[in-house]
């Protein structure tokens, strides 16, 4: 369609610059819609190898104006093709008339490889909309003929897919408007009005419904029968007469017969139970027994739980840890009695050895003012690991906080093959099988939130979740309950929760993404759940993208479709970056990823359990150092084998062929399923197992869990009441702040500035210095007196201390971002400036970087703060080996040698108040996917963070 090629729908604005800067000659133009205002467009003009954007809006009326120079009258327009056709002449506001349509490119949807992804239409190229969004008017241009009004009619079939929870056979629609349309159109103009072709799409796309009603209805009528009245031994035997709806083959006037049916036996059948059920009851005089109550479940009190350890060189012992009681003991072997028992509001910090995996540091008052440290090396790190989870949660039960301060999350992911699960999930519930597991001693241990993310998943919606509920029950004795239950056809979400942490989930949001063949099937796509826990918020995403060894740039585009239309989380925050909406968003499912090597050269390595060899060229792997996805994200160490394709009933095969009518396909054994997470900085978040199940072998894909220890803030209260005196006030200075983004734009920027601890959004004035020497980079600058002095709502430090501010950078002419950040500000507490450096993101896409120097300011009177429960387990860098029972005084445990939190941290934590910062706060940990420092100037984004001019 020709006239609409310029739109392009909801592409990024990066990847309207980058389409620009192909075309390359002055008055190239396109229009995607606005990523700032809903149901307005951007126009967007290169002139002079930069990139104008100007915005379209829609009135009260749905009439469509360009925002331009002041000076020049606006001028209103029913359609985007009259709009365009106007500003194509000269002296209408624009830096140049349109003059080069950049045309979009058509996109054909190609069949899943694997086979899963049923039938659709193809992705035909949507039509430019006529006025404002949701008008669903049609275009007032001319209509060329026949194939126009299929196209249009297909646009209007896409919208309603996006709107429509009832829309999971619209691809059988879509083929419908695509090819038969007109041969229907043609017939109707003839004069016959029967729409053949549209009932047999009708009848193709309810061929499911039609088995699925046959079943109902066979099982209803079964019911039925058993509470008829009983029949006399001496009349005959009623023959069974198939009704006429089990022969016949399907059709729309036999398929509204059998709603209809199934309408009459539902009305009747609860009234021909009840009554057959009072006759039983009074022809037997029974009387309905009483139900008593059940008694309410109580959690599996912890066995005390025992551990072989070496204590300094030489010496055996037992470290005997009673979670209920609250004390550690230290047994010399050989001895009966404990040499030592330490309660546990003495043990001031515990230090994991980086070093040696199985060591571990403990340290604990023995008399005032005298600590001692004492080290121990456990068989294994996953002993040393159900150790400090122990202690940690010991921690826990005796803390007598009101609301905790750490959570566990467990998350677990399952394609399972569309077959009932097995009896027992035990082993994926319980993190056992291979890779990073949960040791015996800690894996019946309950979580405080599980996710269940599956895929394929052909049980009912209540029935899963009921299932799970119970398998939780008999393994933990818990009766969690539901936060929240999302579903996309056999793609499922479950958020389940302890009973006392119910009070504490609110705001739960859930969403999901079609992506399968033209977005429109379900049968591809993704779930998602959000939710706050006290303060803390969360996001949860289950996904199955596309399958094939040759398709990850289709899997990378599903990626970004989801990241781009999930609605989750705060609506305040809707404008910033999926993965900067939360503190803590787990992502998870089948991703699809594949191996690039050789199958048999991968069934080698797997035996051989060479599995770095296999991660160098894991498909997921390459595309995250090429920024292509899952910017930042962390994944656990993957030390199991690939977890898909085996052979169903055994786990020791793989099949990796795949006989199809085209021919034999290879599925290269994969690990498909996959845990990521993105975090806020300086928060606490560590991975305690990730790995596989190895009985569980129903389906093709084996079971794949990971568990989380997760930071977790309450609702803030001030120990000083409000108004009892002249309330301080805690203040945010900005000194200035540098930004270099990724654009071919000169335009004019401003800073928001986002956070809970403010009441209101704010905003800067405009850049006071700007440069592009490097083409494709704009670098932009502001000083103080153009930043706005920020105060938080709370002077707390303890409430500060947990506080984020998320800042999007946005152009003064389109107010679209050109890229978000996330600060934390307990490092940049104090009374001198620190600096601080972090990226941009935008859509999925790393835009840029910003770099400053800020402030915050806290009230003397309110600098009080408590140490968290998280924070007396800390990591020690180097094994310094010191003599056994070394004592020390009692400071250091107030010195973290290094955050379990800061995988990649911005800087070294600090004291907090007014002390001086070390050189270590301006460190900075390069990206990953760049570089290193020796030839870290290949990227002009950084040059500035690089010392380059």
């Amino acid at each position: 369609m020709a006239a609409a090629s310029w739109y392009h729908r909801d592409i990024s604005r990066v990847v309207a610059e980058e389409l620009l800067a192909k075309a390359g000659r002055d008055g190239c133009f396109l229009v995607r819609d606005s990523e700032s205002v809903s149901g307005a467009y951007a126009l967007c003009l290169l002139f002079q190898r930069h990139v104008h954007t100007y915005r379209i809006l829609p009135d009260d009326e749905g009439l469509l104006s360009v925002q331009t120079i002041q000076g020049i009258q606006a001028k209103c327009f029913r359609t985007l093709p009259d709009l365009i056709v106007a500003y194509q002449q000269p002296n209408n506001g624009l830096v140049t008339p349109l003059l080069y349509p950049v045309h979009r490119a058509r996109q054909v949807a190609d069949e899943d490889s694997d086979g899963e992804d049923g039938r659709g239409g193809g992705h035909t190229a949507s039509a430019v909309p006529a006025g404002g969004a949701g008008t669903g008017a049609w275009l007032s241009a001319p209509i060329a003929g026949r194939t126009h009004i299929s196209q249009q009619l297909h646009q209007r079939l896409q919208e309603q897919v996006h709107r429509s929870p009832a829309s999971d056979f619209m691809g059988f629609m879509a083929e419908y408007l695509n090819h038969h349309l007109q041969l229907d159109l043609e017939a109707l103009r003839h004069g016959h009005p029967q729409l053949r072709h549209l009932s047999t799409a009708l009848v193709t796309a309810c061929r499911a419904l039609h088995r699925q009603i046959d079943f109902t209805l066979a099982g209803l009528e079964t019911l039925a029968r058993v509470f008829d009245p009983p029949t006399s031994p001496r009349s005959p035997a009623r023959e069974q007469v198939s009704p006429s709806w089990a022969t016949a083959g399907p059709n729309l006037e036999l398929l509204l017969n059998k709603i209809s049916t199934v309408n009459h036996l539902l009305s009747s059948l609860e009234k021909k139970v009840l009554k057959s059920l009072q006759e039983t009851v009074s022809r037997h005089n029974l009387a309905l027994p009483s139900v008593a109550a059940a008694p309410p479940l109580t959690a599996k009190p912890l066995a005390v739980q025992s551990f072989e350890v070496k204590a300094g060189k030489l010496q055996r012992a037992a470290l005997t840890v009673d979670v209920e009681s609250g004390t550690v003991a230290i047994t010399k072997k050989g001895s009966w009695s404990p040499e030592e028992t330490i309660p546990q509001d003495k043990i001031l910090q515990l230090i994991k050895y980086q070093s040696v995996q199985s060591k571990v540091r403990l340290v604990y008052d023995r008399e005032p003012q005298r600590s001692l440290s004492r080290d121990f090396v456990f068989p294994n790190a996953r002993k040393r690991e159900a150790f400090c989870q122990l202690l940690q949660l010991m921690k826990i039960q005796h803390s007598n906080l009101d609301e905790p301060d750490l959570i566990s999350v467990y998350v677990g992911t399952w394609n399972m093959g569309s077959t009932p699960p097995p009896r027992s999930l035990a082993s994926w519930l319980t993190s056992r099988g291979l890779g990073r597991t949960q040791d015996e001693t800690t894996a019946c241990i309950p979580h405080d939130i599980y996710v269940i993310g599956t895929q394929e998943n052909s049980l009912g919606d209540r029935e899963w979740v009921e299932f799970l509920r119970a398998s939780l029950k008999t393994l933990m004795a818990i009766d969690y309950r539901v936060v929240a239950l999302q579903c996309l056809w056999s793609i499922k979400i479950v958020v389940l929760v302890k009973p006392e942490h119910e009070r504490r989930i609110s705001h739960v949001h859930t969403s999901s993404v079609k992506t399968g063949i033209a977005n429109t099937l379900g049968n591809k796509g993704a779930v998602g759940v959000s939710f706050l826990f006290n303060g803390t918020s969360f996001g949860f995403i289950n996904c199955h993208l596309a399958s094939g060894s040759e398709k990850t740039h289709r899997r990378n585009q599903n990626y970004s479709d989801i990241l781009r239309s999930l609605v989750l989380g705060d609506k305040r925050l809707s404008a910033f970056d999926l993965t900067l909406r939360f503190t803590h968003l787990f992502w998870f499912g089948d991703l699809n990823y594949r191996l690039d090597m050789d199958v048999q050269d991968v069934l080698a390595h797997i035996t051989k359990k060479e599995f770095e060899t296999l991660l160098a060229v894991d498909q997921l792997n390459l595309e995250r150092e090429k920024n292509k996805v899952f910017l930042r994200f962390s994944e656990g160490d993957i030390s199991f084998p690939p977890t898909y394709r085996y052979e169903r009933g055994s786990r020791d095969s793989y099949m990796w062929q795949k006989f199809k009518p085209t021919g034999v396909r290879i599925n290269v054994p994969s690990w498909c399923d996959r845990v990521l997470w993105k975090s806020h900085p300086e928060t606490h978040v560590v991975c305690n197992s990730y790995g596989c199940t190895d009985d569980i072998v129903t389906s093709d894909h084996s079971p794949v869990f990971a568990t989380f220890e997760v930071g977790v803030t309450s609702q803030f209260v001030p120990k000083k009441a409000p108004g009892s005196d002249p309330e301080p006030l805690a203040c945010i200075e900005w000194e200035s702040i540098e930004v270099i983004v990724k654009t071919a734009s000169r335009s004019k920027c401003y800073i928001e500035f986002h956070s809970y601890c403010l009441e209101e959004a704010q905003r800067s004035g405009e850049n006071t210095s700007q440069s592009c020497d490097i083409p494709g980079f704009l670098k932009l600058g502001w000083s103080a007196k153009n930043l706005p002095v920020l105060h938080p709502i709370l002077p707390d430090l303890e409430y500060l201390g947990d506080q984020h501010l998320l800042l999007s950078i946005k152009g003064v002419e389109s107010c679209e971002s050109y890229g978000e950040c996330c600060i934390a500000m307990k490092s940049m507490i104090g009374s001198m400036a620190q600096q601080f450096e972090t990226f941009l993101f935008h859509r999925g896409e790393e835009t840029g970087s910003m770099r400053g120097w800020m402030k915050v300011r806290v009230p003397k009177d309110r600098r009080s703060t408590r140490e968290r429960l998280y924070e007396w387990i800390s990591f020690e860098e180097e094994d310094a080996e010191p003599a056994a029972d070394t004592p020390t005084c009692p400071k250091p445990p107030l010195q973290r040698l290094r955050y379990l939190s800061q995988a990649l941290p911005l800087c070294e934590p600090r004291p907090w108040g007014d002390a001086e910062p070390s050189p270590a706060v301006l460190c900075r940990s390069r990206p990953r996917s760049l570089p290193e420092a020796a030839a870290g100037y290949t990227n002009p984004a950084y040059f500035i963070f690089e010392g380059v001019p």
